[in-house]
């Protein structure tokens, strides 16, 4: 048995759970998320706790198993607590603002950089130079942190950029100089 699937997952206080088939949906008080499962595993709620199932051991039904349980906790632990990232800029005269909801980044363009956040994702900047993604669903506010990061990555030789709170930027030396003649 899959030793992540065989883990139930606790339902707190103030969430339903609706299950379709395949089709399960989750709502909090941060949102509502849904998600359609592979037709083979099955969801069963008892009391305050979720039991995924699979229908045998093959090696597909295993995966799953384990992916299924997974993706159901992040939609509960989105709907409760929520996701956050948080991206630093390092670098001379780079810096983020708010522009309403959309985030205007400036790292050394001709022009301000503006992101519109998705549906469900809600940016802040923490001084100039802290941003913080927030969101229920935890595969959108990763893939904004990526957007967010691939206007300016971080470069080898002076580390500047966008980064990931916490990331380690591998350093390059620069040129040698001039060979001795």
């Amino acid at each position: 048995m899959s030793r992540v699937g065989a883990n139930p997952i606790a339902l707190p206080k103030g969430v339903q759970l609706k299950i379709d088939g395949p089709q399960v949906s989750v709502k909090g008080p941060k949102g509502e998320l849904s998600w359609t499962f592979q037709p083979d595993i099955t969801f069963k709620q008892e009391d305050d706790q979720i039991i995924v199932t699979r229908p045998s051991d093959q090696v597909r039904h295993r995966a799953m198993h384990g992916l299924s349980r997974t993706l159901l906790a992040n939609m509960v632990t989105g709907v409760t607590e929520g996701f956050s990232k948080t991206l630093e800029m390092h670098g001379v005269g780079y810096r983020a603002q708010m522009q309403g909801k959309d985030l205007e980044v400036s790292v050394g363009y001709t022009h301000p950089v503006k992101v519109t956040p998705r549906e469900g994702i809600e940016f802040e900047v923490d001084g100039t130079s802290k941003i913080i993604i927030r969101g229920a669903d935890k595969q959108a506010v990763g893939q904004a942190a990526a957007e967010v990061r691939k206007i300016r990555p971080p470069e080898p030789y002076k580390g500047k950029g966008i980064r990931y709170e916490g990331e380690y930027v591998r350093r390059k030396a620069g040129k040698a100089g001039k060979a001795m003649e």
